[in-house]
């Protein structure tokens, strides 16, 4: 008998969430709301893990009029805050949790995260032109009017001269932070960055 490979049929492995008491304790949902949330994602993750490949489709889906994949790819690395590859329930969960029922200061510093492209700490404003070019990227014919690349730099460049206090190159959480908290209109489009999650 032919032994191939193909004919190996391995078990599928499946990845067990965190008890709900567990969840309850660590994000702001009720019991219910979890359990929705738990059959929506095993729906579309029924081994419980979730690839970035397959959560930038499932993410592609809610914008069809652009490309999200780049968008996707910084948001899976924001969720996947144990940067194994791959977000369970748990992680997923917990991140949405700061987004909807967070504190201003926790939307706040997983902003920040997200934009911290390399996670050493700091942004810059390769950083953040990246994070939005791809924003604009995904919301594709959306974007009225259709803004260019020299647009955007210049917006960049404008965040980040309000960000970067002590003018090193690199805004840290601290100044990104304060100046939120003292900008009203940096605010404002944090909130309109937070509706496109």
């Amino acid at each position: 008998a032919d032994s191939s490979d193909a004919d190996v049929e391995l078990p599928t492995i499946r990845h067990q969430p965190e008890g709900l008491e567990q969840l309850l304790a660590r994000t702001k949902f009720t019991k219910t709301e979890l359990q929705s949330l738990y059959r929506g994602f095993k729906n579309e993750c029924p081994s419980g893990l979730v690839d970035e490949e397959t959560f930038t489709l499932i993410y592609s889906r809610f914008f069809p009029q652009g490309d999200a994949s780049s968008y996707a790819h910084f948001l899976f690395n924001a969720f996947d805050t144990d940067h194994n590859g791959a977000l369970c329930f748990q992680d997923f969960a917990v991140g949405l949790s700061v987004l909807l029922r967070g504190t201003e200061q926790q939307k706040l510093k997983w902003t920040f995260d997200l934009y911290d492209v390399n996670k050493d700490g700091c942004v810059t404003k390769e950083d953040m032109l990246e994070i939005m070019k791809s924003i604009y990227a995904m919301m594709g014919r959306c974007t009225e009017p259709a803004l260019g690349a020299s647009v955007l730099a210049q917006h960049v460049e404008l965040f980040f001269q309000k960000m970067d206090r002590n003018k090193d190159g690199v805004v840290t959480f601290e100044e990104f932070l304060a100046t939120c908290q003292e900008d009203k209109d940096i605010m404002s489009s944090m909130q309109i960055f937070h509706n496109v999650l």
